[in-house]
């Protein structure tokens, strides 16, 4: 049963990374699709999402047989729990990428506006993070998780920062209101994308450690 259950697990290792690199790759194009103003490729992207979500629920699927024909415990038991965890992130930041992608093509309807630059560095915060997260579960690197979740205060910062662009800029040109509201939707979608490779860095620290990382002041609490 053992040797059977280890290629059980391996093979859930390749369907999770498989799904994390399609989704790291769709959030580049989509980041990418921002900066160039690409129809086509945000179009792409957010037609990517359905795969996403029969992986996930393909993996999904797996992990709970696993659960159920060998009854892990202790470490194996861990590992199969933090994997439908970070599966489910993993879903999350497919779907906002595709909002994301849907965000930009909107914005391409004001081709003279300039989009605001925290945009871009939020963008390139996010981006990184997941990509640090993902490295962090391939690699099993508690440093490097820990890394993704010490940068997610900078991209909430960024995302606090856009309504006061936003706000000025609707005084300053009311007209194209429409347009400058679109970068709150695009901040919102960036922000709870790096909260969700903190979710998945967090997990791999679970993972590797065993210790809850989540809400730390609960700890104080108790």
């Amino acid at each position: 049963m053992t040797l059977h259950f280890q290629r059980e697990v391996e093979k859930l290792k390749k369907m999770l990374l498989n799904e994390a690199a399609f989704v790291e790759d769709g959030l580049k194009k989509a980041i990418k699709a921002l900066e160039e103003r690409d129809e086509a490729l945000a179009t792409k992207v957010k037609n990517s999402d359905d795969l996403i979500d029969r992986m996930e629920i393909e993996l999904e699927e797996e992990a709970l047989k696993i659960l159920a024909l060998y009854q892990p415990v202790a470490t194996d038991l861990r590992f199969i729990v933090s994997v439908i965890k970070i599966n489910n992130d993993l879903e999350r930041i497919g779907d906002l990428t595709a909002n994301l992608a849907s965000r930009t093509k909107d914005m391409m309807t004001f081709p003279k506006l300039v989009i605001a630059p925290d945009i871009f560095r939020m963008a390139d915060i996010a981006l990184q993070m997941v990509k640090d997260s993902l490295d962090a579960l391939v690699k099993m690197n508690v440093d490097l998780a820990e890394k993704v979740c010490a940068a997610d205060e900078q991209v909430d910062d960024l995302h606090k920062r856009m309504f006061g662009w936003v706000q000025t800029r609707i005084k300053g040109d009311a007209q194209h209101i429409d347009f400058y509201l679109l970068h709150l939707g695009v901040s919102r979608y960036l922000e709870r994308i790096a909260d969700h490779a903190t979710n998945i860095a967090e997990d791999v620290m679970y993972m590797i450690t065993g210790e809850i990382s989540r809400h730390p002041s609960l700890d104080d609490a108790l």
